[in-house]
């Protein structure tokens, strides 16, 4: 079982769960530390909600920091993964994170069964969900808030300092969520569907 039999059935999952849902965002290959490291799959609604996919093939070897870095910027996260590392994988993730386990068929399907439903992220940082943003729509956000003079033609840290600063925590992870649901052109080559469109 690869990663792609089980992307194409989580991918097929979310796409009837918020078919109808105009605020949901759901794409592959989610970016995080400026393009660092990528989720497999997100959505993104009223919470961000990462989906990490560690099939039989793969290794669990980058799993530790990704689980550092994921567990910064989503509210939600889940590890949907094959039975062969099923065991080691839970000795690694937070138990916040949900499991699904993926198991092949004999007739070559894939079936996910839920082994734990995810729970908020007791620590999400908000200089690390900041940065999902573009400089533009940081600078966006400050100028809606009036509190955009001095960080204009300053560098993104910069206007992101200021964000973090200034703002309610979670008023400005709902910005941060609105933003990122009504962005329009994502990198070349990420595949996305906005069910708002």
């Amino acid at each position: 079982m690869k990663d792609r039999d089980i992307r194409i059935i989580l991918m097929a999952e979310l796409n009837r769960r918020y078919t109808k849902d105009a605020n949901t965002l759901v794409m592959e290959e989610f970016g995080v530390k400026n393009g660092a490291a990528r989720i497999d799959l997100v959505v993104v609604n009223h919470v961000i909600h990462g989906y990490e996919i560690k099939s039989d093939l793969d290794s669990l070897s980058r799993l530790p920091e990704q689980v550092r870095v994921f567990s910064s910027v989503v509210d939600l996260m889940t590890l949907v993964i094959g039975y062969r590392h099923a065991y080691n994988a839970l000795k690694i993730v937070p138990e916040w994170w949900g499991v699904r386990l993926a198991e092949k068929k004999e007739r070559g399907g894939v079936v996910l069964t839920s082994a734990r439903l995810p729970h908020s992220n007791p620590a999400v940082n908000l200089q690390a969900v900041v940065a999902l943003l573009w400089r533009d729509e940081a600078l966006n956000i400050l100028e809606k808030m009036g509190a955009a003079d001095g960080v204009r033609s300053k560098a993104r840290t910069e206007i992101y300092r200021r964000l973090v600063q200034i703002s309610e925590p979670d008023y400005l992870r709902s910005m941060i969520r609105q933003q990122l649901r009504s962005r329009k052109e994502w990198r070349v080559g990420v595949r996305y569907k906005s069910y708002g469109d």
